[in-house]
């Protein structure tokens, strides 16, 4: 997309303000960023808005400390943060507004093989097939994907070039995980017998 000429250029040093309102300003450029998107917005996309000298950590940082109390927070997920409601007010959104679409109401069997996929990936439905000792459904899968939990992911390189299946920014974003390092230990999950037989 073109950018439109008439647009005048963003300041973002912000030189001609004292270095106490140039900090604010750089806040609340990054709050209008986080709020306007619906996805993660990664540090690059961030650093775009403020000074050369300026720390998008720590203006995050400062930002998160202003909305302590609050009933939305700032969450560091999928490689970026993104505003979100506090777990606390859960009960209120549910009650007051038609947010049932967005519920992901997997059962335990829906989270054994997403953690199967995000441990495994990318890996096919024999792969899970394998770890699972019984077919997966297309309709499971379907599903998953429909939420945007998995996508496609690269051809296998065997016999018929299967699909193979990995995980996705949604993903990251509902387990509230920045990357797939973050996702548990395999004891864990055995712990919790979410292990899926693997």
């Amino acid at each position: 997309m073109a950018k439109d000429p008439s647009e005048p250029e963003l300041d973002r040093e912000l030189s001609d303000l004292p270095p106490e309102l140039r900090w604010r300003e750089w806040m609340r450029r990054i709050e209008a960023v986080l709020f306007a998107s619906a996805s993660p917005v990664p540090r690059e996309d961030l650093a775009r808005v403020v000074g050369q000298g300026a720390s998008v950590d720590l203006l995050v940082e400062d930002l998160a400390a202003d909305l302590d109390g609050r009933a939305f927070e700032i969450a560091q997920v999928a490689g970026g943060w993104m505003f979100r409601t506090r777990a606390t007010y859960a009960p209120a959104i549910r009650a007051a507004a038609d947010v049932e679409d967005q519920l992901l109401d997997l059962s335990e069997f829906d989270v054994a093989v997403l953690a199967a996929i995000a441990y495994h990936q990318p890996i096919t439905r024999d792969g899970l097939k394998d770890i699972f000792g019984k077919e997966i459904s297309r309709d499971l899968i379907g599903r998953l994907h429909a939420r945007g939990l998995i996508g496609t992911g690269p051809r296998s390189p065997r016999r018929g070039a299967p699909y193979t299946f990995v995980t996705t920014e949604q993903f990251l974003v509902a387990f509230d995980l920045e990357t797939l390092a973050d996702l548990p230990e395999r004891e864990q999950l055995e712990d919790a017998g979410l292990d899926g037989g693997s």
